[in-house]
Order: C-alpha cells, then sequence, then structure tokens
C-alpha cells in the first residue's frame, strides 16, 4: 500500500507544478489554488508513505515521478526539446526508480 500512495503522490506533484506554472506569479487564483491544493495532497501522501518506506527511497522515487512527469508533459504540451540525450537522462532517473522499488526497505 506505501508504494501506491508514493506514486499517487509523485502523479499529484506532476499537477502541482503544472499548475504553478500557470499562476502568473501568484496572481491567477485559480491555478494558485490547484497548485497548493495539489502540494498539500501530495505531501500528505508522502508522509503516509513514509510509515513504511525509507525516507530516501521514499523522497528519491516521489521528486523522480515528479521530474520525469511534468518533463514528459513539457515535451508534449509545451513544446520543450526531447533531444535524445535529454531522454535518455530522463530514463536513467526511471531506471534509478525502478531499482529502488526492488531494492529491500
Amino acid at each position: 500500500m506505501a508504494w501506491t500512495l508514493l506514486i499517487l503522490a509523485g502523479l499529484i506533484e506532476i499537477v502541482m507544478a503544472l499548475a504553478l506554472k500557470h499562476t502568473d506569479g501568484w496572481t491567477r487564483p485559480w491555478p494558485t489554488t490547484l497548485g497548493i491544493g495539489a502540494a498539500l495532497a501530495s505531501i500528505f501522501l508522502l508522509s503516509a508513505a513514509l510509515r513504511e518506506l525509507p525516507v530516501g527511497t521514499a523522497y528519491a522515487v516521489w521528486t523522480g515521478i515528479g521530474a520525469i512527469g511534468v518533463t514528459l508533459v513539457g515535451i508534449v504540451f509545451f513544446g520543450e526539446s526531447a533531444a535524445p540525450a535529454r531522454l535518455a537522462l530522463i530514463a536513467l532517473i526511471f531506471v534509478g526508480i525502478g531499482g529502488l522499488k526492488l531494492l529491500p526497505s
């Protein structure tokens, strides 16, 4: 269950980052509210996952999911670079997350 909570926390972190992109310096109320709400939900789920998972593992996976997700959304929806080197480095983050999942807690 802890891994499910952690993955969900990482996915919500993606929502938070994307909402913050649209806050225009905290001047737009709806993206700001969504960003803050998503941040709180993500941290809540992370803290629940930390009941069973080591903090270093959980934090690395949480931030890794966010980094991968936001990068892929940026490529698909915002026209950000999809250079092969960039994709290869993002793939390394993915491999790292998978490796952490395979290790004993």
